[in-house]
């Protein structure tokens, strides 16, 4: 009993600061949005188009932290505090380099970027200076992904919050001055958030200065450690693409199915993945405490760390289920006022809360075998979803409900029995086959 107290513990200790720094992102795009509403309809528009770019290229790149929190706390687990700093300041220098490179090709070819998104004329024009403005950023965003990876590694989620929240305060503030203050319009709100970035990364860089004067690592990181960050994160970002390449079909498909199925699904969609922070969170614990146990040679241990937070992600799944499907039929109406998709979005959400069990299994176990290394697995397990689940959609919206039924919320059922059962179960086979064995244990064995 006492030893279940004490793993609960730990795990908490890492998932709680760990939510509440996840959601600092949207929380920024929050802030953001609303301060450039104001401005007018064009600009409001012009910094969505923007903002996808970026976030598409942050999510892509979240590699940097997935790479580098298993790296880090694998060896810590196996008493090797040197080599861990140096992996983590080599994944730092590798978000830096990439960032820059980015930076400056994402400057040339903002006008390509947002006329492929279909932006035009004034509303094109707000959406390349919000993207040029937003690139001098990108190299600290993208070591801010790095450095969180390092502090993850070590066990220490707390600062990731606390430099998130300062941040995103700072963020209201700078970009409300440059905004109205400075008259910069859109490109203002994209500086100000550029500026808090670099901010955030000196906050980083200031915490993990004495822990690498510690373990005796210099600042200057090597070509070798670089490449092994890029070699582990390629597979990562593959792995990443399947995943996006699976929700841009569904949303793909939702469009073709009428505007309001694609209305519906656009908010059950926003539920789903507010959901997913918090099992997100206990992922993001599994990733740290997985790799520490099986750096420390430990594979008994995680094993048994495995089985705690399986069941508590079906635990919690169940319990938000229950939630989400008591408060469907009147959630809607908090976000439209439209009764046609209201009823649509109600339909979509109960298939929600029953997959949400699912959902926490597969988020956890992937967390899991991120934190033993095993991106190679995840990266061609993810095509092999995508490979079942693209036909079955096609299905769907060819010759099955979602183009036959005749009301939108069996079509919005449809589509979510799609995207909540049969891709995600997908996953939940997959990763739950690869969790049952052990060569994930051994990849992760110091």
């Amino acid at each position: 009993m006492r030893d279940s107290r004490a793993l609960a513990r730990r795990i908490l200790a890492l998932a709680v600061p760990a939510f509440g720094a996840l959601i600092a992102e949207p929380l920024f795009l929050l802030a953001d949005t609303a301060i450039v509403g104001h401005l007018g309809t064009a600009q409001l528009a012009g910094a969505g188009i923007g903002t996808t770019v970026l976030h598409t290229a942050a999510g892509l790149l979240i590699f940097l932290a997935y790479a580098t929190t298993p790296a880090v706390a694998r060896l810590v687990g196996a008493g090797d505090l040197a080599s861990a700093m140096s992996r983590g300041r080599d994944g730092v220098g590798l978000g830096l380099l990439l960032g820059a490179v980015l930076g400056v090709l994402g400057w040339a070819a903002a006008p390509a970027l947002t006329g492929a998104l279909g932006a035009t004329g004034e509303v094109q024009a707000h959406a390349v200076a919000y993207l040029r403005w937003s690139m001098p950023g990108l190299p600290a965003l993208l070591a801010v992904l790095a450095a969180t990876g390092v502090l993850r590694g070590l066990q220490d989620t707390v600062t990731p919050l606390v430099v998130a929240g300062v941040g995103f305060a700072a963020n209201i503030g700078l970009n409300l001055a440059l905004v109205y203050g400075a008259g910069m319009g859109v490109a203002g709100s994209a500086l100000g958030t550029s500026i808090v970035q670099w901010a955030m990364l000196a906050a980083y860089l200031v915490v993990l200065a004495p822990r690498f004067r510690r373990a005796g690592t210099g600042w200057l990181p090597t070509a070798a450690g670089m490449r092994a960050t890029a070699q582990v994160g390629s597979w990562l970002l593959l792995r990443t693409a399947s995943l996006r390449a699976a929700i841009l079909l569904t949303v793909v498909a939702a469009t073709g199915a009428g505007e309001t199925v694609l209305a519906a699904h656009q908010l059950v969609f926003t539920l789903f993945s507010t959901l997913a922070f918090a099992l997100d969170a206990l992922a993001i614990a599994a990733q740290s405490l997985i790799g520490a146990e099986l750096g420390a040679s430990r594979p008994d241990a995680a094993r048994r760390l495995t089985a705690v937070m399986v069941r508590w992600s079906l635990g919690f799944g169940l319990l938000t289920g229950v939630a989400l499907a008591a408060v469907a039929p009147w959630l809607p109406s908090l976000f439209t006022a439209d009764p046609a998709v209201q009823a649509a979005a109600t339909a979509g959400l109960w298939v929600l809360a029953i997959t949400q069990p699912l959902a926490g299994f597969v988020f956890v176990l992937d967390g899991v075998l991120i934190g033993a290394g095993d991106a190679r697995y995840l990266a061609l397990a993810g095509l092999v979803n995508l490979a079942v689940y693209a036909p079955v959609l096609w299905l769907l919206a060819r010759s099955g409900p979602l183009l036959s039924a005749p009301d939108a919320g069996t079509r919005v059922v449809a589509l979510w029995v799609g995207f909540g059962v049969v891709y995600l179960g997908m996953r939940a086979l997959t990763l739950g086959l690869r969790a049952r064995g052990g060569a994930w244990m051994r990849l992760g064995t110091g």
